[in-house]
């Protein structure tokens, strides 16, 4: 291919790609202690369960949509890094909007907490109970009810997992603006109530510039309509925004509206092996600077983070061992003028010696397996047993020396500190694992981790949200006088304080 064997001629030999084994699905974990236990934290004062709220849950959604098995509900409790669980007694599990605003309406009136839930795939807490809280599982809400190719808008519930849509959308020729390596289990509506950015928000943007318009029911039972069809809707205050990134706090998302932007016909992937930190960044400089419109995606990860991913699930990499390496793709119309400027881009930090090896494709098998190896590692590093995971938005002058100083301060106790990411925007992943949970090593990281963040100007959580874990450290990103305005915001919209209690705001 013409685009391989310009960098093979830059290079004086290539390994041939091969196609990666597919990842294994699930994870198998020791059960969390309760969240109770391992942090301190106090119930709030809402009432419990009792039979009458069951009979009441049944005659909404029918007995088969009331789960109250232990064996059933049980992963409905442990989120999926398996660092928090809560002791929910039932998982609701409603088909339309108005049974998720009669759940709310009963809940409210009885002061049952309640937690709203997804695909389950957050990595900060917020999807799962802190308690007891009744779960609202958005599961069986998954109707897509239009694609409209000409607009670019998809319309669905939210409960839709996100591979779907993307499927749906490719009928169409169109592309969902957010791919995430969850892809496959999260849903639409988790992702746009997280704000969830993903492998591509260098390309499209965050979701608050993507999502249209959503339906959303208040924690009264209030269905509130606010979907929208066009781009341009300047029709005053845009309601919509609150809901987006509010995690589920303010109220639930049951349908939304989305721009698809038209898919693009001429996709190339460049894996690249650089010698350092620097490198990496002098190279992103120049990919902006040389790929212009048609860099859609540019990704940096450290050696430990690849071996890791290469080695739990088996795969190879096209290229030789170096101690960073940048995955950047290119999405465009034209083949010929996009291989032009990529092959340009490539010969030039090649010759400044910024990019020492690399390898690149258009064809679709080798493209997959090249993002495979980026994809795997958050589940690879989970097979040391415990992980903890930062996410966090840093200058890139001070990208990965978080890396450096927390390797050093935790030393012996963690089996792995890596960080990989989304350099294109400022986007680092920070990652330290051990066996099982320790409190000694969690202790040397918090609010470590976050201290030096916001010593740097940087946000303490980048895509992931806040959810339960990060409460308290969200006064390193937010002054008194903003989390005062959202805490009023909470008050007025939820005043009993049953929607995902514990999440997002700190407990005062």
């Amino acid at each position: 291919m013409y685009l391989r064997s310009i960098v093979t001629r830059l290079n004086a030999s290539r390994s041939n790609f091969i196609r990666s084994r597919s990842m294994a699905s699930g994870l198998q974990r020791e059960i969390p202690a309760l969240t109770k236990d391992r942090y301190p934290i106090k119930r709030g004062k809402f009432a419990e369960l009792n039979d009458s709220d069951l009979s009441k849950f049944e005659s909404i959604l029918g007995k088969g949509r009331v789960l109250t098995q232990a064996e059933d509900i049980q992963s409905y409790n442990i989120d999926y890094l398996g660092s928090v669980r809560g002791y929910s007694r039932v998982v609701l599990k409603p088909k339309s909007t108005e049974e998720v605003a009669e759940l709310l309406k009963f809940c409210n009136e009885r002061r049952l907490a309640v937690c709203p839930q997804g695909g389950n795939t957050g990595l900060v807490g917020g999807s799962v109970p802190v308690f007891d809280e009744v779960v609202i599982s958005l599961q069986l809400m998954d109707r897509i009810e239009q694609v409209d190719e000409y607009s670019g808008i998809l319309v669905c519930q939210s409960g839709c997992v996100l591979e779907t849509l993307e499927e749906k959308a490719k009928e169409k020729g169109l592309v969902m603006p957010l791919d995430l390596g969850a892809k496959g289990s999260c849903h639409i509506g988790g992702n746009v109530s997280t704000n969830a950015g993903g492998l591509r928000l260098l390309r499209y943007g965050n979701l608050h510039g993507s999502v249209l318009g959503v339906e959303a029911v208040t924690a009264q039972g209030h269905v509130l309509d606010l979907m929208s069809n066009f781009k341009k809707d300047n029709t005053g205050y845009h309601l919509k925004h609150l809901f987006i990134g509010s995690e589920g706090t303010l109220g639930i998302i049951t349908r939304l509206s989305i721009f698809c932007p038209t898919a693009s016909r001429a996709v190339n992937v460049a894996f690249l092996g650089l010698e350092s930190y620097e490198a990496v960044k002098d190279t992103f400089l120049a990919a902006k600077r040389g790929l212009g419109e048609i860099l859609s995606s540019c990704e940096m990860m450290d050696d430990l983070s690849l071996q890791c991913s290469m080695q739990h699930f088996n795969l190879t990499c096209p290229i030789d061992k170096y101690p960073f390496y940048m995955l950047i793709e290119t999405s465009g119309s034209n083949m010929s003028h996009d291989e032009e400027k990529l092959t340009t881009f490539l010969e030039n930090t090649m010759e400044k010696g910024l990019v020492l090896d690399g390898t690149v494709t258009n064809e679709t098998t080798k493209m997959r397996s090249i993002w495979r190896l980026r994809e795997s590692i958050p589940d690879s590093l989970l097979k040391d047993g415990y992980c903890h995971k930062y996410d966090i938005s840093l200058p890139l002058d001070n990208f990965y020396d978080i890396v450096l100083a927390t390797r050093k301060r935790v030393g012996s106790l963690a089996t792995k500190v890596t960080g990989y990411g989304h350099v294109g925007d400022s986007n680092l992943h920070l990652n330290v694992t051990c066996p099982k949970f320790s409190p000694e090593l969690y202790k040397l990281l918090e609010p470590f981790v976050y201290e030096y963040t916001s010593n740097v100007r940087g946000s303490v959580s980048a895509e992931h949200g806040i959810g339960f874990l990060k409460t308290k450290y969200l006064k390193y990103s937010k002054r008194p006088e903003a989390l005062a305005v959202m805490a009023q915001m909470k008050q007025m919209m939820d005043p009993n304080g049953i929607l995902n209690p514990y999440k997002v705001l700190p407990q005062i």
